[in-house]
């Protein structure tokens, strides 16, 4: 884990889920995943929105030409632990597969957090969509 990651993790547990500097007013999750092949425990902050009373996570990694190895966990172990707030809860990682249902929900996305589309337009790879499902 980077310390930069440490420091927002850190940040959010000490303040009930708040972040300052570039997180100022973000809506963040942090995952703590199960590594795909170390299987060590990962934890990291990512930036979450809504569609109704569902949680998204999308893996842009910031427009980099590789998924984030947090998605490459997801999808070898999709249980993992979520945090929102000071709420901790066990979830399932769903990747959204209709292509449609996708491209409404990062358009989405994109409407909220506008920096979604600058990293959609960095990179030719299709940036998934994962629901954060409650078990």
């Amino acid at each position: 884990m980077t310390d930069f990651n440490t420091q927002v993790i850190e940040e959010f547990r000490a303040n009930g889920g708040k972040v300052g500097g570039n997180f100022t007013g973000a809506d963040l999750i942090l995952l703590t995943t199960t590594g795909a092949k170390s299987g060590a425990e990962r934890t990291n902050p990512v930036v979450y929105f809504k569609d109704g009373e569902r949680v998204y996570v999308i893996a842009s990694a910031a427009g980099a030409d590789k998924h984030p190895a947090w998605y490459h966990n997801l999808k070898a172990h999709p249980e993992f632990t979520a945090e929102i707030g000071t709420e901790k809860y066990r979830a399932r990682a769903v990747e959204v597969a209709d292509e449609s249902e996708r491209a409404r929900l990062y358009a989405q996305a994109v409407a909220q957090m506008p920096g979604f589309g600058d990293y959609e337009r960095k990179t030719s790879r299709v940036i998934p969509v994962l629901h954060v499902n409650r078990v």
